[in-house]
């Protein structure tokens, strides 16, 4: 039988996991799975309170601005256009219909507006109204984040002039099981959208998700994806699966919810100034479970009642939580 391992057989000390860096091992990763989870939690936890406000959870508003009959083949996905949902498609939104929402994310408490588009790709006739879509909720004080599918250099330093602040990439999985997840783009796809991004100077918001059937190997395999980027992810979301039936992920053994504290605690230990969001997945979460998640340094969730086409808990609930929490409306950083 395989030792467990612990505090001292897991990598390098406490203070030093504190480290930003980019040239972490799977074993590396791999011992702080096997870690006691309480342990983990403490240096999740400590890790967090070096670079990040330990009070404060950063609040983002995620809108569907163009829904549904995307060519791509995402198993878990509600809006693919191969799959029968149920999902009614929606053309590009009108601008004003996007800035409205944004007003009352504003007025809810949201701190980042994030927009996004079922498309494959954007074309150019797009992003002269993605653009305006931007500076208008620039305007209002908001930040702003899109997910518009894969960009050429040309559309991200265009993104970047209309001024929005992050773009949302996510890698989904490990490079070994992405495959099994979606074939209409490869994995070297994604990581060059991400390359284009960082060249047009925006910041990245960039993670996963876990519960698809992967094992633990692909949850570290991801994780060392992320965390050795030349760049950590400024954001880096953590999803759990919503299974949506008529998609081919609508059935399965669900994720072991202490395998999803850990994937978060790790997370914080990889990418320590990063914000880690809890995403895809919450109404799913007893308050307990989330709470775990703060304490093992997630600061950011998703605020309001959708997540594009998937459920979210309501605004007051969130709410409701963080004041009996003790925390608040923040956006993490220290100074």
């Amino acid at each position: 039988m395989t030792p467990r391992a612990t505090a001292s057989s897991a990598p390098r000390s406490a203070d030093a996991l504190d480290e930003e860096r980019h040239d972490w091992t799977p074993d590396e990763v791999t011992a702080l799975f096997e870690l006691p989870l309480t342990d983990l939690l403490w240096r999740a936890q400590s890790a967090h309170r070096r670079h990040r406000e330990p009070d404060a959870v950063q609040l983002s508003t995620l809108l569907s601005i163009k829904t549904g009959a995307c060519p791509e083949d995402c198993a878990y996905c509600p809006q693919a256009a191969q799959y029968n949902t149920g999902l009614k498609p929606e053309p590009l939104m009108d601008v004003e219909k996007v800035l409205t929402a944004a007003r009352r994310a504003k007025e809810a408490g949201a701190q980042r507006f994030c927009m996004g588009a079922a498309w494959r790709s954007p074309k150019d006739r797009d992003i002269a109204r993605v653009g305006a879509m931007i500076e208008g909720v620039k305007a209002l004080g908001l930040e702003t984040c899109m997910t518009l599918g894969m960009l050429t250099d040309d559309h991200a330093e265009a993104l970047a002039d209309a001024g929005l602040d992050y773009y949302n990439h996510n890698l989904d999985t490990s490079p070994e099981y992405y495959e099994e997840i979606i074939t209409t783009r490869t994995y070297g796809d994604r990581l060059a959208t991400l390359d284009a991004v960082r060249a047009a100077g925006m910041k990245v918001c960039c993670g996963g998700i876990v519960g698809m059937g992967e094992t633990r190997a692909d949850r570290v395999g991801l994780l060392v994806t992320l965390a050795n980027l030349p760049h950590h992810p400024e954001s880096v979301p953590i999803n759990e699966l919503v299974q949506v039936p008529g998609t081919p992920l609508a059935t399965g053994e669900t994720l072991d919810p202490f395998e999803f504290v850990r994937t978060v605690a790790i997370a914080r230990l990889l990418m320590p100034n990063s914000a880690v969001r809890l995403s895809a997945g919450r109404t799913e979460m007893s308050d307990e479970l989330q709470a775990l998640c703060f304490s093992a340094g997630a600061d950011s969730i998703f605020y309001g009642e959708k997540l594009l086409t998937t459920e979210n808990p309501e605004g007051n609930s969130d709410r409701d939580l963080l004041d009996r929490l003790g925390l608040r409306a923040g956006l993490g950083q220290q100074d």
